[in-house]
């Protein structure tokens, strides 16, 4: 690609999206034409654009210039202008009234247009109502045209530049010279750092207290996203919130209290000191902890003596035997409006809801859900009966929210959900909005997980504050006992080196030097070693197969094994259509990960006894490339639980993939996998820890090989750094029943 700078005129538009302002056009210069693309706003024909961007062939159209800035500069000539009036972006006007409008203002059109729109009425056809209707039009379109190139001017992506000028139309340019930060809470997709280079573009004051403000909402953001914080300590916020602003202190803590008054912001005193909350998660936690007391009081305590009566006859009925461990959970499942069953690998959980789904189901409705298409899925095959994702369940409707809440609850007599460790607190509090009073609700999940990757700590709260009843699994099954990722799951739970390699086992530990080597060893056994011992075909490796590392960057880190193992298992071919995306290449076959939640973007589902469509794939979701087709700016995924969704390429929809041949083991939370490698060859202190060793060894289903030193397993299993998050879930549930 090369870069180009062109100046013509607008000769067509050959195609303009109205959404997103994506367009192509067709510029002309003495006897040069050439297709151009880019966001820009409607052009008419004869408009004079000036252009700058990068050259390249398109497959289809052939040689484009793909437009990085644009001037644009209004007809001066008699043509051009009636043009322009009859080109449709001015309501009001067509071809005949444009004429008029020129032949008799002639070169003042514009300014007439601009100054005195009122003299319109001097042309026969056009009165009070309908000049009015042409001035608005005119300004609108001008005003737009004037905020993009304002913006554009400042660096800011076209395409954001659009999105900017139709949310701020003609007051555009005021209100970014005035307070830029005001982008971060009026519009999605601009955060602090986009605000603070325009502001410091157009010379606002550093100390300016808009800034101040902005910042410190934005740290406090970052460490919700990154960290799982809902509050942070008021000494922390300030100290976090002055390094990365660099202000001093004082003007830090009166930006905190300004906040506080205007709401922006929730300062509650706690025995350690003042707490720092954006409103949102305060009102979750809060809503969250009222909403789960107000469900166990709904429903009367149940009859134990009846319950165990019930239990003894499904017994004799199916011909089972349940541990007393087992029992005491189901009973407490018919006992209560909420329960919380928590446990490790090979605990029997599964069989618990089981036998809470036989047991309730002659009640009413049962629904099962959980938090990823993944977790739906294997506790659709567990169960035998249909789960979804809590987003499906709840319906997601886009920026409305959910379909289902307090004003259409869900019909169920009792709800049960699965792998609770990975849910955060804004989706708790939606599921809970959307559960009637009277609706039973079992939450399962294992608590020595990782915590979830969004705010809050509620499986971990929920058993802390022990105001809801619990059961927690410990007893190991025959079956279970029998598989070593089980037992040394277990084992590196309570804190002891686990089992390696035994003959004939399911776990296996393959010692390497360097990272580098541990790279190239894992490389192998997805390639020809492990598919050959589990007997899996080529084409299913990377389907059976999951490398988890616990870190992303480094010899061995996901992004590195990313690169190696795409090449290994789906190298370039001729006959393989590719996009490239930056650094980042992506291959029809490739088997890719979402990155990000979006909820706009459509899928649709074949097969079952129906066709289904909706909106929202979401992070850690994964699938395979199905189809590239350049020509159509598109590339289709299929997902693991049957969605079919069409990125397109040319727009930002496809930068929320990423490969995953080896993901990251906080990604792959609520996942199971047939086979797991993990690379163990060093890193921070702060990630290798001994939970989330265990996380990676209980997504694994049937086989795990660990590729690197013994010593790193060692420190692992040794380093049981829990990083605290600042909630107070706990807290509010206590209150509760005080």
């Amino acid at each position: 690609m090369e870069a180009m700078h062109f100046e013509g005129s607008v000769t067509g538009t050959v195609f303009h999206n109205e959404e997103n302002d994506f367009s192509v056009i067709t510029v002309k210069s003495g006897r040069t034409e050439i297709t151009a693309t880019g966001i820009l706003p409607e052009l008419a024909i004869g408009e004079q654009i000036i252009l700058d961007g990068t050259y390249s062939q398109h497959p289809k159209y052939g040689s484009q210039l793909k437009i990085t800035s644009y001037q644009i500069v209004l007809p001066s000539d008699l043509l051009g202008i009636e043009r322009f009036l009859a080109s449709g972006l001015v309501r009001g006007i067509k071809s005949a009234t444009a004429k008029e409008i020129v032949k008799h203002f002639k070169e003042d059109t514009f300014e007439i247009l601009n100054d005195h729109p009122e003299r319109l009425m001097e042309i026969k056809g056009i009165g009070k109502t309908r000049w009015k209707m042409i001035a608005e039009s005119y300004h609108d379109t001008m005003n737009l045209r004037l905020a993009m190139v304002f913006l554009t001017s400042y660096g800011i992506p076209s395409a954001l530049s659009a999105k900017i000028a139709r949310r701020y139309g003609d007051e555009t340019e005021k209100i970014i010279r005035e307070n830029p930060y005001q982008l971060c809470t009026d519009l999605d997709g601009v955060g602090f750092q986009t605000a603070d280079r325009i502001a410091m573009s157009l010379g606002i004051d550093p100390l300016s207290p808009f800034r101040i403000q902005a910042g410190i909402i934005y740290t406090l953001t970052e460490q919700a996203l990154l960290n799982g914080h809902c509050y942070l300590p008021a000494d922390e916020t300030v100290r976090r919130a002055c390094a990365f602003l660099h202000v001093p202190t004082a003007l830090i803590e009166t930006a905190i209290q300004e906040l506080s008054i205007s709401k922006q912001l929730v300062c509650e005193s706690a025995a350690e000191g003042i707490r720092v909350y954006l409103p949102w998660y305060y009102e979750a936690e809060e809503e969250v902890a009222r909403r789960l007391h107000d469900l166990l009081s709904a429903v009367p305590r149940g009859d134990r003596q009846q319950g165990d009566d019930r239990i003894r006859k499904f017994e004799s009925r199916e011909g089972i035997s349940f541990s007393p461990m087992q029992r005491e959970a189901i009973l407490c499942a018919l006992e209560f409006g909420v329960l919380v069953i928590t446990g490790g690998p090979g605990t029997g959980k599964t069989t618990i809801i089981r036998g809470i789904i036989s047991l309730l189901q002659r009640e009413g409705p049962i629904l099962l859900c959980a938090p990823t298409g993944r977790a739906a899925k294997r506790m659709s095959e567990a169960t035998g009966k249909n789960a979804k994702t809590i987003h499906r369940l709840l319906e997601y409707t886009g920026e409305e929210g959910f379909a289902h809440d307090e004003s259409e609850p869900l019909d169920a007599s009792c709800i049960i959900v699965d792998e609770m460790s990975m849910v955060d607190i804004m989706l708790m509090r939606s599921l809970l909005r959307a559960i009637n009073p009277g609706t039973r609700l079992i939450l399962v999940g294992d608590a020595d997980q990782l915590p979830s990757v969004g705010p809050g700590n509620v499986l971990g709260d929920i058993l802390a504050s022990r105001v809801l009843p619990a059961v927690r699994l410990t007893d190991i099954y025959r079956q279970s006992e029998e598989s070593r990722i089980v037992v040394n799951a277990h084992r590196i739970n309570r804190g002891e080196m686990p089992l390696l390699n035994g003959k004939g086992t399911d776990f296996f530990f393959t010692r390497t030097q360097s990272a580098s080597v541990t790279s190239e060893v894992i490389v192998g056994l997805v390639k020809d070693r492990l598919p050959k011992y589990i007997g899996c075909s080529p084409e299913d490796r990377a389907q059976n197969i999951q490398v988890l590392s616990p870190m992303k960057k480094g010899d061995a880190g996901v992004v590195m094994l990313n690169r190696l193992l795409q090449d290994a298992l789906n190298p370039p071919s001729d006959d393989r259509a590719t996009l490239t995306l930056d650094d980042l290449q992506l291959r029809v076959g490739d088997k890719v990960m979402q990155t990000k939640n979006d909820y706009s973007i459509h899928w649709f589902r074949h097969g079952g006894p129906q066709e289904e469509e909706g909106d929202g794939v979401f992070n850690g979701d994964i699938g395979t490339i199905t189809a590239i087709r350049t020509e159509e700016d598109t590339l289709t995924v299929l997902f693991d639980d049957d969605k079919v969704v069409e990125y397109k390429t040319n727009t930002s929809e496809v930068d929320n993939l990423d490969l995953a041949y080896a993901m990251s083991i906080h990604k792959s939370q609520g996942s199971e996998f047939p086979v797991v490698i993990i690379p163990v060859c060093g890193g921070p202190k702060m990630l290798m820890t001994r939970n989330l060793l265990y996380t990676a060894l209980t997504r694994a289903k049937n086989l795990v090989v660990l590729v690197g030193q013994e010593q790193v397993i060692t420190d692992m299993v040794n380093n049981n750094l829990i990083h605290r998050r600042y909630t107070a879930l706990q807290e509010s549930l206590e209150l509760q029943v005080q």
